[in-house]
């Protein structure tokens, strides 16, 4: 019994490993064989290790946490809108019909489109990043969960129905715990878009700390190293916070799919 949970973790840990083992294989060969120019591409172990050594020694810590922290706010701006707005258009199709054109095209609009648009209403600060990324993933929010409320199964809902329970009650104990599945999709895809806006917003809007921000000024300053290690980092991020989500979700919405 011990072996064969010991095989299930290892052959569970090699195909984790499979994703980053293939990065980094790429990475040596188009640098090893000169398929980019190697002043412009440094070797994938000389940049980890370089990267490594910046972590431990806490030099991305500062910029690590800024966009953390401003990523964090964009979701919980996001979320605290856009879940109760979401149930409310997808608890009638007409409602969200009504409005289904703003919400698709405004979802279709690339968000960094509309940092002219925040730069004038929140100015070169922190808001301004928080707020464009905010509204990015609060539309894939309502989208989703909107569309979680709608596509309930009938059945558990006519069930309930049918053993007198009230609309409230129904929505507390049904409705609500249907769309959980489709809320965290949303979540997972808002998180994703969050962090590629902030990123972006602190390259480009007058930001003085951040991921985004370290990457453009080691880009500037030619310390590649330091600009991959930098782009490792904040993929790092993404993952790290794709997981936790994943992880939670398993937890809260273990009866998904059955």
């Amino acid at each position: 019994m011990n072996s064969l949970l010991s095989s299930t973790k290892l052959r569970k840990t090699l195909e984790l490993a499979v994703g980053p083992l293939l990065l980094i294989a790429i990475w040596w060969i188009a640098f090893k064989g000169g398929y980019v120019n190697k002043d412009l591409l440094p070797s994938p172990f000389e940049t980890i290790g370089e990267t490594a050594r910046r972590v431990a020694a806490g030099e991305l810590n500062e910029d690590f946490g800024h966009t953390l922290a401003r990523v964090a706010y964009a979701i919980g701006i996001a979320v605290t809108l856009g879940v109760p707005i979401g149930i409310v258009l997808g608890a009638k199709a007409a409602v969200y019909r009504s409005v289904e054109f703003l919400i698709d095209f405004f979802r279709s609009t690339p968000a960094t489109a509309m940092f002219p648009l925040f730069l004038l209403l929140f100015g070169l600060g922190d808001a301004a990043k928080i707020a464009v990324a905010a509204f990015a993933a609060w539309l894939v929010i309502v989208f989703n969960v909107a569309y979680g409320v709608l596509n309930a199964r009938r059945t558990r809902i006519l069930a309930a129905q049918s053993m007198g329970a009230s609309s409230l009650r129904i929505f507390r104990d049904v409705i609500f715990f249907e769309t959980l599945p489709q809320t965290f999709v949303g979540l997972r895809n808002a998180v994703s878009i969050a962090l590629v806006v902030i990123i972006v917003a602190e390259m480009f809007i007058g930001a003085t700390d951040g991921l985004g921000h370290r990457i453009i000024d080691a880009q500037i300053s030619y310390e590649l190293a330091d600009m991959y290690g930098s782009i490792l980092v904040a993929g790092a991020m993404g993952y790290g916070l794709n997981v936790l989500l994943l992880v939670l979700e398993r937890r809260l919405v273990h009866w998904a799919g059955r």
